[in-house]
Protein backbone atom coordinates (compact mmCIF):
# COMPACT_ATOMS: atom_id res chain seq x y z
CA UNK A 1 0.00 0.00 0.00
CA UNK A 2 2.85 2.49 1.25
CA UNK A 3 6.04 2.15 2.50
CA UNK A 4 6.51 3.68 6.46
CA UNK A 5 9.51 6.18 6.81
CA UNK A 6 9.30 5.18 10.63
CA UNK A 7 12.11 8.53 10.93
CA UNK A 8 14.45 10.74 9.21
CA UNK A 9 17.14 8.46 8.84
CA UNK A 10 15.10 6.10 6.81
CA UNK A 11 13.63 9.02 4.67
CA UNK A 12 17.31 9.01 2.51
CA UNK A 13 17.45 11.13 -0.18
CA UNK A 14 13.58 12.71 0.29
CA UNK A 15 14.59 14.25 3.80
CA UNK A 16 15.75 16.86 2.61
CA UNK A 17 14.24 16.91 -1.06
CA UNK A 18 10.57 17.63 0.67
CA UNK A 19 9.06 20.06 2.65
CA UNK A 20 8.80 19.28 6.84
CA UNK A 21 5.31 19.57 5.97
CA UNK A 22 4.56 17.21 2.95
CA UNK A 23 6.81 14.84 5.68
CA UNK A 24 3.91 15.68 8.34
CA UNK A 25 1.14 14.51 5.59
CA UNK A 26 3.40 11.12 4.47
CA UNK A 27 3.89 10.24 8.06
CA UNK A 28 -0.03 10.56 8.90
CA UNK A 29 -0.73 8.65 6.01
CA UNK A 30 1.31 6.10 6.41
CA UNK A 31 0.31 5.80 10.23
CA UNK A 32 -2.75 4.34 9.09
CA UNK A 33 -0.74 1.41 7.14
CA UNK A 34 0.71 -1.20 9.69
CA UNK A 35 3.71 -3.38 8.27
CA UNK A 36 1.25 -6.29 7.85
CA UNK A 37 -1.54 -4.85 5.88
CA UNK A 38 -0.16 -5.59 2.36
CA UNK A 39 -0.79 -9.16 3.07
CA UNK A 40 -4.19 -8.42 4.66
CA UNK A 41 -7.66 -9.14 2.76
CA UNK A 42 -8.58 -6.16 0.34
CA UNK A 43 -11.56 -6.12 2.15
CA UNK A 44 -9.89 -5.10 5.39
CA UNK A 45 -7.26 -2.71 2.89
CA UNK A 46 -10.17 -1.03 1.88
CA UNK A 47 -11.49 -0.47 5.26
CA UNK A 48 -8.87 1.36 6.09
CA UNK A 49 -8.53 3.20 3.29
CA UNK A 50 -11.50 4.49 3.69
CA UNK A 51 -11.39 5.52 7.35
CA UNK A 52 -7.73 7.58 6.33
CA UNK A 53 -10.10 9.48 4.10
CA UNK A 54 -13.04 10.57 6.28
CA UNK A 55 -9.82 11.61 8.74
CA UNK A 56 -8.34 13.52 5.87
CA UNK A 57 -12.00 14.81 4.78
CA UNK A 58 -12.38 18.92 4.10
CA UNK A 59 -16.27 19.03 4.43
CA UNK A 60 -18.23 20.81 1.30
CA UNK A 61 -17.55 24.53 0.56
CA UNK A 62 -20.82 26.44 1.18
CA UNK A 63 -23.29 26.35 -1.50
CA UNK A 64 -22.67 23.15 -3.30
CA UNK A 65 -25.13 20.85 -3.06
CA UNK A 66 -24.42 16.77 -3.66
CA UNK A 67 -27.14 14.15 -5.11
CA UNK A 68 -26.58 10.28 -5.34
CA UNK A 69 -27.91 8.76 -8.27
CA UNK A 70 -27.58 5.69 -10.59
CA UNK A 71 -26.46 5.02 -14.05
CA UNK A 72 -28.23 2.19 -15.28
CA UNK A 73 -26.32 -0.07 -17.50
CA UNK A 74 -27.51 -3.77 -19.20
CA UNK A 75 -25.74 -5.96 -16.62
CA UNK A 76 -25.52 -3.29 -13.48
CA UNK A 77 -25.66 -0.05 -12.15
CA UNK A 78 -22.98 2.58 -11.20
CA UNK A 79 -23.45 5.12 -8.18
CA UNK A 80 -22.48 8.54 -9.26
CA UNK A 81 -22.64 11.38 -6.86
CA UNK A 82 -23.47 14.92 -8.78
CA UNK A 83 -22.16 18.03 -6.76
CA UNK A 84 -24.01 21.79 -8.28
CA UNK A 85 -23.58 25.64 -7.02
CA UNK A 86 -27.10 26.25 -5.59
CA UNK A 87 -28.84 29.01 -7.39
CA UNK A 88 -26.09 28.60 -10.38
CA UNK A 89 -25.79 27.83 -14.02
CA UNK A 90 -23.12 25.93 -14.73
CA UNK A 91 -21.63 26.41 -17.76
CA UNK A 92 -20.12 22.83 -18.35
CA UNK A 93 -19.51 19.47 -16.53
CA UNK A 94 -16.71 17.74 -15.29
CA UNK A 95 -16.81 13.62 -15.21
CA UNK A 96 -14.35 12.55 -12.18
CA UNK A 97 -12.53 9.71 -11.96
CA UNK A 98 -10.98 8.99 -8.59
CA UNK A 99 -7.88 7.10 -7.77
CA UNK A 100 -6.99 3.96 -5.56
CA UNK A 101 -4.74 1.97 -8.18
CA UNK A 102 -8.01 0.77 -9.51
CA UNK A 103 -8.45 -1.59 -5.91
CA UNK A 104 -9.43 1.00 -3.24
CA UNK A 105 -11.63 4.80 -3.18
CA UNK A 106 -15.35 5.11 -4.02
CA UNK A 107 -17.84 8.37 -4.15
CA UNK A 108 -17.09 8.89 -0.11
CA UNK A 109 -13.03 8.81 -0.63
CA UNK A 110 -13.06 11.70 -3.11
CA UNK A 111 -15.48 13.61 -2.40
CA UNK A 112 -13.81 16.77 -0.80
CA UNK A 113 -11.94 17.26 -3.89
CA UNK A 114 -15.08 16.63 -6.35
CA UNK A 115 -16.67 19.40 -3.86
CA UNK A 116 -14.03 21.70 -4.29
CA UNK A 117 -13.55 21.69 -7.64
CA UNK A 118 -17.37 22.84 -8.46
CA UNK A 119 -17.16 25.93 -5.93
CA UNK A 120 -13.94 26.83 -7.50
CA UNK A 121 -15.25 26.87 -11.02
CA UNK A 122 -19.09 26.71 -10.77
CA UNK A 123 -19.37 23.67 -13.05
CA UNK A 124 -21.39 20.62 -12.57
CA UNK A 125 -19.48 17.74 -11.19
CA UNK A 126 -20.16 13.78 -11.40
CA UNK A 127 -18.36 11.25 -9.50
CA UNK A 128 -18.10 7.94 -11.05
CA UNK A 129 -18.03 4.97 -8.62
CA UNK A 130 -16.43 2.23 -11.54
CA UNK A 131 -16.10 -1.47 -10.73
CA UNK A 132 -12.86 -2.52 -8.80
CA UNK A 133 -10.40 -5.10 -8.55
CA UNK A 134 -9.57 -7.84 -8.24
CA UNK A 135 -13.33 -8.90 -8.28
CA UNK A 136 -13.73 -7.54 -11.52
CA UNK A 137 -10.87 -7.38 -13.87
CA UNK A 138 -10.30 -5.26 -16.60
CA UNK A 139 -12.38 -3.49 -18.77
CA UNK A 140 -14.73 -3.61 -16.30
CA UNK A 141 -13.17 -0.12 -14.82
CA UNK A 142 -13.09 1.48 -18.35
CA UNK A 143 -16.18 -0.01 -19.13
CA UNK A 144 -18.00 1.89 -16.47
CA UNK A 145 -15.69 4.63 -16.60
CA UNK A 146 -17.29 5.18 -20.98
CA UNK A 147 -20.99 4.46 -19.49
CA UNK A 148 -20.77 7.13 -16.98
CA UNK A 149 -19.40 9.46 -20.41
CA UNK A 150 -22.08 8.42 -22.25
CA UNK A 151 -24.45 9.19 -19.83
CA UNK A 152 -23.57 12.00 -18.93
CA UNK A 153 -23.15 13.15 -22.97
CA UNK A 154 -26.90 12.05 -23.12
CA UNK A 155 -28.93 13.72 -19.99
CA UNK A 156 -26.65 17.02 -20.63
CA UNK A 157 -25.91 19.96 -23.05
CA UNK A 158 -23.17 20.89 -21.09
CA UNK A 159 -19.83 21.02 -22.31
CA UNK A 160 -17.86 18.06 -20.50
CA UNK A 161 -14.20 18.08 -19.05
CA UNK A 162 -12.39 14.52 -18.10
CA UNK A 163 -10.60 14.95 -14.89
CA UNK A 164 -9.03 11.86 -13.55
CA UNK A 165 -6.52 11.55 -10.80
CA UNK A 166 -3.74 8.69 -10.64
CA UNK A 167 -6.12 5.48 -11.73
CA UNK A 168 -8.80 7.66 -12.06
CA UNK A 169 -6.12 9.96 -14.89
CA UNK A 170 -5.69 6.35 -16.88
CA UNK A 171 -9.42 6.30 -17.04
CA UNK A 172 -10.24 9.32 -17.85
CA UNK A 173 -7.21 9.43 -20.83
CA UNK A 174 -8.59 6.06 -22.30
CA UNK A 175 -12.41 7.22 -22.47
CA UNK A 176 -10.92 10.68 -23.96
CA UNK A 177 -9.48 8.62 -26.39
CA UNK A 178 -12.45 6.18 -27.07
CA UNK A 179 -14.56 8.52 -27.34
CA UNK A 180 -12.47 11.74 -29.48
CA UNK A 181 -14.76 11.19 -32.49
CA UNK A 182 -18.05 10.65 -30.42
CA UNK A 183 -20.77 13.66 -31.17
CA UNK A 184 -20.25 14.99 -27.34
CA UNK A 185 -16.31 14.73 -26.94
CA UNK A 186 -14.96 15.99 -24.17
CA UNK A 187 -13.74 19.92 -24.77
CA UNK A 188 -11.21 19.56 -22.18
CA UNK A 189 -9.36 16.58 -19.42
CA UNK A 190 -7.19 17.18 -16.79
CA UNK A 191 -4.93 14.49 -15.58
CA UNK A 192 -3.64 14.57 -12.20
CA UNK A 193 -0.54 12.45 -11.78
CA UNK A 194 -1.70 9.37 -14.08
CA UNK A 195 -0.93 6.37 -14.29
CA UNK A 196 -0.96 5.81 -17.87
CA UNK A 197 1.35 2.35 -18.35
CA UNK A 198 4.61 4.18 -19.56
CA UNK A 199 7.75 2.49 -20.05
CA UNK A 200 9.50 1.58 -16.58
CA UNK A 201 12.93 2.49 -17.72
CA UNK A 202 11.63 6.04 -18.05
CA UNK A 203 13.32 9.25 -16.14
CA UNK A 204 11.18 8.88 -13.46
CA UNK A 205 10.59 5.30 -12.53
CA UNK A 206 14.44 4.92 -12.32
CA UNK A 207 14.85 7.76 -10.16
CA UNK A 208 11.94 7.78 -7.97
CA UNK A 209 11.74 4.13 -8.17
CA UNK A 210 11.32 3.99 -4.04
CA UNK A 211 9.50 7.15 -3.87
CA UNK A 212 7.19 7.82 -0.56
CA UNK A 213 3.36 6.97 -1.06
CA UNK A 214 4.23 5.33 -4.19
CA UNK A 215 7.04 2.76 -5.53
CA UNK A 216 7.51 1.41 -8.80
CA UNK A 217 6.59 -2.10 -6.90
CA UNK A 218 2.92 -0.49 -6.18
CA UNK A 219 2.58 0.29 -9.57
CA UNK A 220 3.16 -3.30 -10.64
CA UNK A 221 0.84 -4.86 -8.00
CA UNK A 222 -2.05 -2.54 -9.03
CA UNK A 223 -1.35 -3.57 -12.55
CA UNK A 224 -1.08 -7.02 -11.65
CA UNK A 225 -4.31 -6.76 -10.01
CA UNK A 226 -6.25 -5.30 -12.11
CA UNK A 227 -5.33 -7.85 -15.32
CA UNK A 228 -7.55 -10.65 -17.49
CA UNK A 229 -5.39 -13.15 -17.94
CA UNK A 230 -3.04 -12.70 -21.31
CA UNK A 231 -4.11 -8.97 -21.04
CA UNK A 232 -2.36 -7.20 -23.87
CA UNK A 233 -0.04 -4.16 -22.05
CA UNK A 234 -0.67 -2.04 -25.55
CA UNK A 235 -4.37 -2.38 -25.21
CA UNK A 236 -4.80 1.35 -24.90
CA UNK A 237 -8.40 1.05 -22.71
CA UNK A 238 -5.82 -0.40 -20.52
CA UNK A 239 -2.43 1.45 -21.36
CA UNK A 240 -3.58 4.89 -22.80
CA UNK A 241 0.04 5.25 -23.81
CA UNK A 242 -0.08 1.66 -25.81
CA UNK A 243 -2.00 4.04 -28.22
CA UNK A 244 -0.99 4.05 -31.74
CA UNK A 245 -2.65 7.26 -32.70
CA UNK A 246 -2.87 10.46 -30.44
CA UNK A 247 -4.87 12.66 -32.84
CA UNK A 248 -8.06 14.47 -32.45
CA UNK A 249 -7.75 14.46 -28.62
CA UNK A 250 -9.30 17.46 -26.05
CA UNK A 251 -6.93 19.73 -25.49
CA UNK A 252 -4.88 18.14 -22.38
CA UNK A 253 -3.68 19.15 -19.06
CA UNK A 254 -1.62 16.38 -17.14
CA UNK A 255 -0.06 17.66 -13.61
CA UNK A 256 2.35 15.58 -11.72
CA UNK A 257 4.60 15.48 -8.63
CA UNK A 258 8.19 15.50 -8.75
CA UNK A 259 8.78 12.48 -6.65
CA UNK A 260 6.61 10.34 -8.28
CA UNK A 261 7.41 7.24 -10.34
CA UNK A 262 4.59 8.32 -12.55
CA UNK A 263 6.04 11.47 -13.92
CA UNK A 264 7.31 10.72 -16.91
CA UNK A 265 4.08 8.98 -17.84
CA UNK A 266 2.43 12.35 -17.88
CA UNK A 267 5.42 13.93 -20.10
CA UNK A 268 5.79 11.10 -22.28
CA UNK A 269 1.43 11.46 -22.95
CA UNK A 270 2.12 15.24 -23.45
CA UNK A 271 4.77 14.84 -26.31
CA UNK A 272 2.54 12.12 -27.90
CA UNK A 273 -0.50 14.81 -27.90
CA UNK A 274 1.29 17.65 -29.23
CA UNK A 275 3.12 15.34 -32.09
CA UNK A 276 -0.22 14.34 -33.08
CA UNK A 277 -0.71 18.66 -33.66
CA UNK A 278 -2.88 18.33 -30.60
CA UNK A 279 -2.53 20.96 -27.76
CA UNK A 280 -1.34 19.38 -24.58
CA UNK A 281 0.33 20.95 -21.63
CA UNK A 282 2.75 19.17 -18.84
CA UNK A 283 3.64 20.40 -15.38
CA UNK A 284 5.74 18.67 -12.95
CA UNK A 285 4.72 20.18 -9.58
CA UNK A 286 8.42 20.31 -7.37
CA UNK A 287 9.19 18.79 -4.04
CA UNK A 288 5.77 16.96 -4.49
CA UNK A 289 4.54 13.37 -3.90
CA UNK A 290 2.09 11.15 -5.18
CA UNK A 291 -1.76 12.02 -3.75
CA UNK A 292 -0.56 15.57 -2.76
CA UNK A 293 -4.20 16.63 -3.44
CA UNK A 294 -5.05 15.31 0.25
CA UNK A 295 -2.44 17.28 1.57
CA UNK A 296 -3.67 20.49 0.14
CA UNK A 297 -5.55 21.96 3.67
CA UNK A 298 -2.16 21.57 5.40
CA UNK A 299 0.55 21.43 2.76
CA UNK A 300 1.35 25.44 0.72
CA UNK A 301 2.80 23.65 -1.86
CA UNK A 302 -0.09 21.14 -2.72
CA UNK A 303 -2.61 24.00 -1.87
CA UNK A 304 -0.94 25.73 -4.79
CA UNK A 305 -0.59 22.85 -7.20
CA UNK A 306 -4.50 21.90 -6.27
CA UNK A 307 -5.26 25.56 -7.04
CA UNK A 308 -3.49 25.96 -10.42
CA UNK A 309 -5.55 22.75 -11.19
CA UNK A 310 -9.21 24.18 -10.66
CA UNK A 311 -7.78 27.19 -12.41
CA UNK A 312 -6.84 24.80 -15.42
CA UNK A 313 -10.26 23.14 -15.14
CA UNK A 314 -11.84 26.10 -15.03
CA UNK A 315 -10.31 27.31 -18.50
CA UNK A 316 -10.68 23.94 -19.88
CA UNK A 317 -14.38 24.03 -19.04
CA UNK A 318 -14.59 27.73 -20.69
CA UNK A 319 -13.30 26.68 -23.91
CA UNK A 320 -10.21 28.63 -23.23
CA UNK A 321 -6.75 26.94 -23.45
CA UNK A 322 -4.80 28.15 -20.22
CA UNK A 323 -1.13 28.03 -22.23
Amino acid sequence: MASNPGNSASRGRYADRLDPELWDYIDEVNSWYPPEIIAAPIAEQRAVYDRMCIAFHQGHPEGVTASDGLVATAAHAIPVRRYRMAGKAAAAIVIYYHGGGFVLGNLDSHDDICAEICAGTGFEVVSADYRLSPEHLHPASFDDASAVFEWVASTSTLPIVLCGESAGGNLGAAVAQATRRHSRHAIGQMLIYPGLGGDETGRSYLEHAEAPLLTVADIEFYRRIRAAPGQALDDPTFSPLGDRDFSGLPPTVIVTAECDPLSSDGEVYRDRIVAAGGQAWWREEPRLVHSFLRARSTVPRAAEAFARIVADIGALGRGEWPY
